[in-house]
């Protein structure tokens, strides 16, 4: 038995094992049990705490369906406060998207998500075309305009007029397995609400319907700006909360957002 912490960031929530000493993992299947809303513990993802050979701590992350994710922008925000708590402090993070600079200030965390990748190859998405900014994609017989960016997790991002008319669970799926996609797909629908305000909904990869997603709302930022939707600096509205985006002169992209603490138990 391993004691638990459920923690949730804009809705997105995590199960977090600290594994420092066991160095534990669990089997996929045992990730799909615990995440079970209805079996299980409940949620989008299960999070694993190690020792680290570069950084000052190593993170891991496995979606709900038990794949490994590179990286989530929420859930490093809700390990840097499992980890610090009401301290200010900083961390360097190892994750599977590279190492993390987190700091953390009167109960915010600020995570400094790196670069993004633009290149199609890099992202990857399977286009016979270096980047992929507002191309067509026929999914059910509709055209939709895409826009991909990595966040060191794949992103394809749509911008539409009316969110309410967008069958997130269809839709979601279609473009997550869709075979340009030769790693699967997070996919973000985003309606422009001024220059510096964004309403977003998304597929998380592995997960399906979230209340949020960091590193989405990371590439919607980015993807708005590319099509001149809106500046570098946008707050976007998840289901589950807002996040503070910023693509800064240094090519690094800025996410600031809270994460509160649910529950522990034993498992």
């Amino acid at each position: 038995m391993q004691k638990f912490e459920k923690w949730q960031g804009c809705g997105n929530d995590f199960i977090i094992f600290n594994s420092i000493q066991n160095e534990r993992i669990d089997a996929a299947e045992k990730i799909k049990q615990m995440c079970d809303r209805h079996f299980g513990i409940g949620a989008d993802g299960v999070i694993y705490v190690l020792p680290s050979e570069v950084a000052d701590v190593r993170m891991r992350i496995f979606n709900a369906d038990g794949s490994e994710a590179e990286m989530c922008g929420n859930g490093i925000r809700c390990f840097t406060k499992f980890l610090l708590g009401e301290n200010s402090d900083a961390l360097q993070v190892e994750t599977g998207a590279g190492i993390l600079n987190v700091q953390l200030e009167k109960n915010l965390v600020t995570v400094d998500m790196g670069e993004p990748i633009l290149d199609a190859a890099k992202i990857p998405v399977t286009f016979n075309k270096d980047k992929v900014i507002a191309e067509p994609l026929e999914i059910d017989g509709e055209i939709f305009k895409i826009t991909c960016v990595s966040m060191g997790n794949p992103h394809c991002v749509i911008f539409v007029d009316d969110l309410s008319k967008i069958n997130l669970e269809q839709l979601g799926k279609k473009f997550e397995y869709h075979k340009i996609f030769p790693r699967r797909t997070n996919t973000e629908f985003v309606k422009v609400l001024s220059r510096s305000e964004l309403k977003m909904r998304v597929w998380e990869r592995g997960s399906g319907i979230t209340l949020a997603c960091g590193t989405g709302t990371c590439a919607t930022v980015i993807a708005a700006n590319l099509n001149g939707l809106a500046e570098k600096s946008a707050t976007v509205h998840l289901d589950g909360g807002d996040l503070q985006i910023e693509w800064g002169a240094d090519n690094h992209v800025y996410m600031t957002g809270a994460a509160e603490k649910v529950f522990t138990g034993i498992v």
